[in-house]
């Protein structure tokens, strides 16, 4: 026998993230295969790639935890070197040489940054909602420039990126707004930080009616000391 709802009850929320909801547009049914069904299918191999990816995140992650003093690019190596994570490559030499790259691009990466330029949360846990779902997510970087937020997002793969990466990002969006919301500051731009490629790419949502500007769509390299704006 179904149970009656109550009324005036809220209506339960949707819990997800942007990950699942790309999932959803991507291919609903691998939606249903991958969360809904049940027993949930076996995972595959670990790929090296994803490796790479956690331990660049871990890396910069703990940098920005260590005492102002120790934020130095020989710190941000070490902690790469310490914390790599050893699976999914091909042998024990294929490891050791991205080891070597990975730990090239996080200390040329903090070498462009302002050890004293603290940030509001690292590996931040941000949450918002709709009539419909809950949204959560975590930002690998929040910063704040002047009276307004900006989310940072690493990126580790080969391909180079472009503005329409970042303008076309659902996790991104979900972060600002969600960033947004819960500290209770504007937060309009969004970062992706391409560690291969020492290169920023940003888009900037225009503001509400009267303080309105056009959306900025710019590419910059620290490579060349323009990390920060």
């Amino acid at each position: 026998m179904d149970q009656l709802p109550l009324e005036g009850m809220p209506r339960r929320l949707y819990s997800c993230t942007p990950s699942r909801l790309n999932t959803w547009l991507d291919c609903p049914r691998r939606y249903r295969f991958t969360y809904m069904d049940r027993p949930a299918p076996q995972k595959g191999p670990p790929w090296a790639h994803n490796s790479v990816g956690a331990s660049v995140h871990n890396a910069l992650a703990a940098w920005w935890r260590e005492p102002y003093e120790r934020r130095t690019p020989g710190t941000a190596a070490g902690l790469l070197a310490r914390g790599w994570i050893n699976e999914g490559f091909r042998d024990a030499e294929q490891s050791r040489t991205w080891r070597a790259r990975a730990g090239e691009m996080v200390s040329g990466y903090v070498a462009s940054l302002d050890p004293s330029a603290e940030p509001v949360g690292v590996e931040r846990t941000v949450a918002t909602r709709t009539s419909v779902v809950a949204l959560s997510g975590r930002v690998d970087r929040l910063d704040r420039r002047g009276e307004e937020l900006v989310v940072v997002d690493y990126k580790t793969g080969r391909r180079p990126l472009n503005t329409d990466d970042a303008r076309s990002s659902l996790a991104l969006a979900v972060y600002a707004v969600a960033s947004s919301r819960m500290l209770r500051r504007p937060c309009h731009r969004v970062e992706l930080h391409h560690l291969p490629t020492a290169s920023i790419v940003e888009w900037e949502w225009p503001r509400p009616a009267g303080g309105s500007r056009t959306p900025r769509r710019t590419t910059t390299s620290w490579a060349s000391g323009s990390a920060r704006s």
